[in-house]
């Protein structure tokens, strides 16, 4: 019986843990001109934590004439220390930029692109 339930136990252990799962939604541009989601999966369990997922750029300002323009790419961040920060790396259309903001209600920061003035960014972590 001992056996037994040391098996169990150590089975129960040796489980890996779940790979944590985030929603990430936000705004981009001087008027919020863009909106951003993603869906986010934990990397490897790491301090400071890291996650990567697939990205959606819809543009939502008024100047659009065939319907909102859509990027897809990628976003890979880290969430680390107090007070709370977020580094992220943003891939989309061969364009790779950079993002560091600091939470407040939400992450407030700069997106800074090659060739491109930085534009503010906003994002929400759920």
């Amino acid at each position: 019986m001992r056996a037994l339930v040391l098996l169990i136990v150590t089975g129960a252990l040796a489980t890996p843990a779940q790979a944590q799962s985030l929603q990430v939604t936000g705004h981009a541009g001087i008027l919020g001109e863009w909106e951003l989601s993603a869906t986010v999966s934990e990397r490897a369990a790491s301090r400071p934590k890291q996650f990567a997922g697939v990205l959606t750029m819809k543009h939502v300002g008024v100047c659009t004439q065939d319907g909102p323009e859509e990027k897809t790419g990628e976003v890979r961040f880290e969430l680390s220390g107090t007070p709370a920060r977020m580094k992220a790396t943003l891939l989309f259309d061969g364009v790779q930029c950079s993002y560091s903001g600091r939470l407040s209600d939400s992450y407030n920061g700069m997106m800074t692109c090659p060739d491109r003035r930085p534009m503010p960014l906003k994002l929400w972590v759920k």
